[in-house]
C-alpha cells in the first residue's frame, strides 16, 4: 500500500483533530468520562502586575499541563501568542504545526509558509517546524511585531471560579487550541513572568471565538478586571454572581460599533458626551463620532488635547475637588491633589470622591444614552509623594483615536461583551456595593 508522505500525513491527522476537538473538549471537561458533558462557561484567572499595570491571566497548556501567563490584550491581535522556544522552557508531547495552506492557516491570514534552514537536521520544536503555516505575534505594549509558527496544542480552564488547584479542580479541556509561536524578544515589556499575549478580540482565532468553537457556548465573555486582588474572564454562558448578588439582568448596554479605517477585531463603542457637576463638558462632536476603544494594554483613559483640557479644567471646577488643596503635576497626570486631604472609602479604601463624573454612551435604544458613572476610584489614581490625580493621559492633538478608555477606569466594574449581538453590556463600580471582582462565583 502506498504511504502518505509524512507532511501529508500530519495534515490529515491535525484536520481529524480539528473536526472532532469539540467531541473531545467535551469529554475532557469535568473529569474525561464518557458521560461528561460541555461546560456552559469556563473562567480564566486575571491579576494586575503592580510594576506594569499590566492585568495577567493565568491558563493551563501543554502536556503535561503547566501554568502559563499572559497578559491580557483586549483588542489586538488575532491569536493568543506565546514564547515557544525550547530555552524559554516550552516542552509538550502534544503539539502540532498547523500545515500550510490549510483552512487555519487562512484564517490567520498568514504571510508565509516555514521553511527555516536551521531547523533542518534539528529536533523538531514549535518554534522550529518546517512546512507550517506562520503568523504574526503582536507585542501591544510596546507596539512590536514577530514573525512565528501557528500551531496547536491542547489548553484548559477550570469551570470554577475561585479555581481549586490544578490537581483538584474541574477543567475544560481543548486538545487542539491554535496559537501563534512569538520570539522570546517579544515578551520585552511585558509583567515579570508572561510569557506571551492572550487575545480578547474579536478576530475569528482569538480565545473567545476559539472557547466558544470548542464547547459550543455563546460568543460572549466577561472581564472583570482587578484593582488589588484577582480578577477573571469569564467565556460562555453565566450568572454573574458575586457573593450572592447576581448582578446579570442589572447591567447597562451600549452597542459594539465598527470602524471601518480600524482593525475589526477591536472594540469601540459610541461616546456621546462627558458631564461634569450635572453640565455637559464642551467638547468637539466630531472627535466623539471617530469612537471611543477600550484598552487593557492603556493603564489611564488617554485624551485628546483639547479633550483632555477641556475634561482636566471641568474636574478642577467640580464640587468633588472643591476644598482640596492642589498640588504639583505627577508624570503622566497634570491635575493632582494633595492625597491627604481626601478620605478613603471604609468599603474599598479608595478615594471617596463624589460620583460628578459620568460617560453618556449610546444604548441600545438608538433615539438614548446610557450613564456609564465613573466612580473616584476608577477617576482617581495615587500617584508619588502622596499626590492624588486625575487618572487621564494628554494623548496629543491628532491621535488615531480621540478617546481611549484604560484599564484603571474599568477596573472592578462588570463588562460584559456579547459578540453575538454585538453589545457591551457594564455595571457600576462593584465597590458602591462592597464587593469587588474577586467575589466573583462560578459553579
Amino acid at each position: 500500500m502506498a504511504r502518505l508522505p509524512s507532511h501529508r500525513l500530519a495534515a490529515l491527522l491535525l484536520l481529524l483533530l480539528v473536526v472532532v476537538s469539540p467531541c473531545h473538549a467535551a469529554a475532557a471537561a469535568a473529569g474525561g468520562g464518557p458521560r461528561a458533558t460541555r461546560p456552559k462557561a469556563v473562567a480564566m484567572p486575571v491579576g494586575r502586575d503592580g510594576a506594569t499595570r499590566q492585568y495577567v491571566a493565568t491558563f493551563q497548556q501543554r502536556t503535561p499541563r503547566v501554568a502559563v501567563k499572559a497578559v491580557v490584550d483586549l483588542s489586538g491581535g488575532a491569536t493568543l501568542w506565546v514564547d515557544c522556544d525550547a530555552a524559554a522552557g516550552y516542552a509538550s508531547s502534544s503539539y502540532a504545526g498547523v500545515p500550510c495552506g490549510s483552512k487555519p492557516c487562512r484564517l490567520v491570514e498568514s504571510p508565509s509558509c516555514s521553511y527555516i534552514a536551521s531547523c533542518l537536521g534539528s529536533p523538531p520544536s514549535p518554534a522550529c517546524l518546517n512546512r507550517t503555516c506562520t503568523g504574526h505575534a503582536e507585542n501591544t505594549v510596546t507596539s512590536s511585531v514577530g514573525r512565528g509558527n501557528v500551531v496547536t496544542d491542547v489548553l484548559s480552564l477550570p469551570t470554577t471560579f475561585p479555581s481549586a488547584p490544578v490537581r483538584q479542580g474541574p477543567l475544560a479541556t481543548s486538545p487542539a487550541f491554535l496559537f501563534t509561536c512569538g520570539p522570546t524578544s517579544l515578551t520585552q515589556g511585558l509583567a515579570a513572568g508572561a510569557t506571551g499575549m492572550a487575545s480578547l478580540s474579536r478576530a475569528r482565532l482569538a480565545l473567545p471565538a476559539q472557547l466558544a468553537g470548542t464547547f459550543r457556548f455563546s460568543r460572549k465573555f466577561a472581564l472583570c478586571l482587578p484593582s488589588v486582588d484577582a480578577g477573571v474572564v469569564v467565556f460562555g454562558d453565566a450568572r454573574y454572581v458575586f457573593d450572592g448578588m447576581d448582578h446579570s439582568n442589572s447591567l447597562l448596554y451600549t452597542p459594539l460599533i465598527t470602524r471601518t479605517t480600524d482593525r475589526s477585531s477591536e472594540y469601540f463603542i459610541s461616546l456621546k458626551r462627558v458631564v461634569v457637576d450635572d453640565r455637559a463638558v464642551p467638547l468637539n462632536a466630531t472627535l466623539l463620532d471617530v469612537g471611543t476603544k477600550l484598552s487593557t494594554v492603556s493603564p489611564y483613559t488617554v485624551l485628546e488635547t483639547s479633550i483632555h483640557e477641556a475634561v482636566t479644567r471641568a474636574f478642577a471646577a467640580s464640587m468633588a475637588t472643591a476644598g482640596i488643596p492642589r498640588v504639583p503635576a505627577v508624570a503622566p497626570f497634570e491635575l493632582c491633589y494633595d492625597g491627604s486631604k481626601v478620605e478613603s472609602s471604609a468599603i474599598t479604601g479608595e478615594p471617596a470622591v463624589p460620583v460628578v463624573f459620568e460617560l453618556y454612551v449610546q444604548s441600545e435604544a438608538r433615539s438614548k444614552v446610557a450613564p456609564w458613572m465613573v466612580s473616584g476610584a476608577n477617576l482617581m489614581a495615587r500617584a508619588d509623594g502622596g499626590a492624588l490625580c486625575l487618572a487621564v493621559v494628554d494623548g496629543g492633538a491628532a491621535p488615531e483615536t480621540p478617546v481611549v478608555i484604560g484599564g484603571h477606569m474599568m477596573e472592578e466594574i462588570l463588562l460584559v461583551f456579547d459578540l453575538e449581538k454585538s453589545r457591551l453590556g457594564f455595571s457600576p463600580n462593584l465597590g458602591a456595593f462592597g464587593l469587588s471582582c474577586s467575589k466573583f462565583r462560578l459553579g
